[in-house]
């Protein structure tokens, strides 16, 4: 037993944390305890994690092609949205992902997850330039992204009208930026902004989470 211990620890990706630890940290992110992630979910998103890690460059670490894949099946479709959720999962800011930080940043996405922290997390994805406000110009680049990803094709003079009516509903103090008490104020009148709050191709995720299949399955059913 002693030698295979030994040969499983070479295996482990790089920047990998015991599961106990991973899944013992989200006490300080979820309210209830009993919400928490549980170490058999870490384990298995650790499977994903290796899936994914090792697609296209074979050194335990996802990088931006390899994330790339996942979320669009195209290592060479870059999309403003994906790079952001990237950028935002890359704690460390060092151009890769590691074990660590893709179970904290995906934790997000539990449907156990607090809504506050999804708000934030999309505030923090609409805020391109990292300023603590959302600026209109940002707005319409994700505007725009997302459009591009979902192949609607709209008219300029329809998309400057979305951008504008979005953006006068949400700047309530018309000082033509987005802070994060409006976004909260905005979000809680349009729930179906964070509604999706998934990552569109990561399918395997139901393995780690199985409270995604159950959710899927009674959303489908009710289309």
């Amino acid at each position: 037993m002693g030698c295979y211990c030994s040969t499983s620890k070479k295996t482990e990706a790089q920047g990998y944390e015991e599961p106990t630890v991973l899944a013992s940290e989200t006490l300080c992110e979820y309210h209830d305890p009993s919400l928490n992630v549980t170490v058999s979910e870490v384990e298995a998103l650790y499977e994903l994690y290796k899936k994914l890690s090792n697609s296209i460059f074979e050194d335990g670490l996802i990088h931006r092609e390899e994330f790339q894949l996942a979320l669009f099946r195209n290592k060479n479709k870059r999309n403003l949205f994906a790079d952001r959720i990237f950028d935002l999962f890359d704690l460390k800011r060092n151009g890769v992902i590691e074990f660590g930080e893709f179970v904290r940043s995906l934790g997000v996405f539990h449907p156990n997850a607090p809504l506050e922290d999804k708000i934030n997390f999309a505030f923090k994805l609409y805020d391109l330039r990292q300023t603590g406000f959302i600026e209109r110009e940002e707005l319409k680049e994700m505007v725009l992204a997302l459009l591009h990803e979902s192949d609607l094709e709209l008219s300029d003079d329809m998309i400057e009208t979305i951008v504008n009516k979005t953006f006068s509903d949400a700047d309530i103090n018309g000082d033509g930026k987005i802070d994060q008490d409006e976004w909260k104020a905005f979000v809680s009148k349009h729930p179906s902004l964070i509604k999706n709050m998934t990552l569109p191709y990561l399918k395997d995720i139901t393995l780690a989470f199985p409270s995604f299949v159950t959710r899927t399955e009674i959303e489908d059913s009710e289309m």
